[in-house]
């Protein structure tokens, strides 16, 4: 059950911030928000490890976590350019998929979850998919499925229309590298997933600090090369520092709960937070949900009840 508790609570966190992170970016640009709350999530991450007392584990314990960081810049990479070319109402729910790379290794690595167990998964993650499925809504952020640790950002898609000269098969082309992105997008955020279960055996602190330290540098070089344009109020810092703080205590919580249950299933369960995004908004922002998210929403529930049942 503690595995189940920790799951659950690094989807909490890792809902909360998206949907923190979408509000964010109508008061700051995205690089301002995203860089921002690297920065918080590192020093408290460092905090957190040296007041345990946890010293450097050795290379050979934090390179997975290390190399998870980077397969996060490219997950988010091709998230974003996936939104960009392609139809949002396809493109987040295949990035939703995510958590079926740690399940799929999980059962690989020889996890038996019970049949009742199993059922709740797929309700799960069917569930997810559905939630993630967002109508179309012209300049709306909140919603999108985005990656664990990053904001829910939706980038200005190329709309193709018939007066815009696009051919037809140019469209096509366009849709089907969406797709690829996305499914791109959706094996690498898996294999941050997997880093943070193989570094955490070892020590789950230094697993969430770990894998701040790799996506903060190189999101900070990308800064560097890139120099794009990074603005913030002073009302929206409060905002960039809970973003921080949530996403790096999901990341811990994760690696936590890797520890303490089957990975098959602490994935499944740490992935629904795009379910948390779409009822926040609905709670604080009354934004509509469709039929499809509703459904999402009790099926994905009625999943984890399953899986804590089991």
């Amino acid at each position: 059950m503690l595995a189940i508790a920790l799951a659950l609570g690094a989807s909490l966190c890792w809902g909360s911030g998206d949907f923190l992170g979408g509000l964010t970016t109508r008061r700051a640009s995205l690089w301002a928000v995203v860089v921002g709350s690297q920065a918080v999530g590192l020093a408290g991450a460092a905090g957190v490890t040296l007041a345990a007392g946890r010293p450097w584990p050795g290379l050979a314990v934090v390179w997975p976590v290390l190399l998870g960081g980077v397969a996060s810049v490219v997950a988010i990479s091709s998230f974003y350019r996936a939104l960009a070319i392609g139809t949002m109402s396809i493109v987040a729910p295949i990035s939703a998929t995510s958590g079926l790379v740690p399940f799929a290794a999980g059962i690989i690595q020889g996890e038996r979850p019970a049949a009742l167990q199993l059922l709740g998964v797929a309700l799960a993650a069917a569930g997810v998919v559905l939630a993630a499925v967002e109508p179309e809504r012209a300049g709306e952020t909140i919603g999108v499925a985005a990656l664990p640790s990053e904001p829910a950002v939706e980038p200005s898609a190329l709309r193709h229309n018939s007066s815009g000269a696009a051919p037809a098969r140019s469209a096509r082309r366009d849709q089907r590298l969406a797709v690829g992105l996305a499914l791109l997008a959706a094996l690498c955020i898996g294999l941050v997933l997997l880093g943070y279960d193989a570094t955490a055996k070892h020590d789950p602190l230094w697993a969430m600090l770990g894998g701040r330290i790799s996506s903060a540098t190189l999101f900070a070089m990308l800064l560097l090369a890139l120099r794009p344009r990074v603005s913030m109020t002073r009302a929206a810092v409060p905002y960039v520092v809970a973003v921080g703080i949530l996403d790096t205590s999901a990341n811990g919580l994760f690696s936590l709960a890797t520890t303490q249950g089957y990975l098959s299933l602490v994935a499944v369960l740490g992935s629904v937070y795009p379910v948390v995004t779409v009822l926040l908004a609905f709670v604080a922002l009354r934004e509509r949900i469709a039929r499809h998210q509703l459904a999402g929403v009790a099926a994905a529930l009625t999943g984890v009840a399953l899986i804590a049942a089991g």
